[in-house]
């Protein structure tokens, strides 16, 4: 079977979903692609079943009873994954902030190089992110700072959502544990891969803000991320991660 698998986790991206399922089944490197839909009001989820007619052993779809968040959309994704035993499994935005074709990079870090976590990092050399306010791209930066300066990981871009893991690393975190949904989520699973042991490596990346669909920040969400890494430390700390 094919071994790599990309989740898209959506909510609400009926015109951006079709286009991302396209252009990463036009890769050269063959992908298969799991859709983690949050029963989005706009129903992304229908045109995914369309889609499927077309690209029936490719495209795979799950879809929740409720908006339930990215990191529960991911925790889905990485268990069905990891249940049809993909060797790769990466984590991309349905709204081409990330580039499909950096798909490949990532796979090549963890295949070919000695990642066992390949980050699409939009700061590992300067800042790389085109069509954001200043005050987001700062606020994105300094998270970063303040994860490291925290938890002690040497990691540019902490909150990053464009991700290959190799199987192990999933096989190795209590995915149950799993609570944070947002910044928090993506800044838990770095931190959990990262006290085991595996190798984290980034990749530069060029980010480029969504041109269609609405951003899913929150104030709630930048929160989470604050308070959670104080709790992902404390855990730590006690033995209790």
């Amino acid at each position: 079977m094919n071994n790599g698998l990309v989740i898209i986790p959506t909510y609400n991206e009926i015109e951006n979903v079709e286009s991302i399922i396209r252009a990463v089944f036009a890769l050269n490197k063959k992908f298969h692609i799991l859709i983690v839909d949050d029963n989005s009001p706009d129903k992304t989820f229908e045109k995914v079943k369309e889609l499927q007619n077309e690209f029936p052993n490719q495209l795979f779809l799950k879809v929740g009873t409720k908006k339930a968040g990215l990191g529960t959309a991911y925790v889905l994704g990485f268990k069905w994954a990891l249940q049809q035993q993909y060797e790769y499994i990466f984590e991309m935005d349905a709204d081409f902030s990330h580039n499909p074709s950096d798909l490949e990079k990532l796979h090549e870090a963890c295949f070919v190089g000695e990642a066992d976590m390949a980050i699409g990092s939009r700061y590992i050399r300067g800042v790389n992110v085109v069509n954001w306010p200043l005050s987001r791209v700062l606020l994105s930066y300094f998270a970063s700072v303040y994860v490291d300066v925290i938890t002690g990981m040497k990691i540019h871009d902490a909150t990053a959502g464009f991700i290959c893991y190799k199987k192990e690393v999933l096989q190795n975190i209590d995915l149950d544990k799993i609570k944070f949904v947002g910044y928090a989520f993506q800044i838990e699973m770095k931190y959990r891969a990262f006290c085991k042991g595996f190798k984290i490596v980034e990749v530069p990346i060029i980010f480029t803000d969504r041109t269609m669909g609405q951003s899913k920040m929150s104030n709630g969400i930048i929160k989470e991320a604050v308070f959670g890494v104080i709790s992902l430390r404390i855990k730590k700390l006690f033995n209790r991660l």
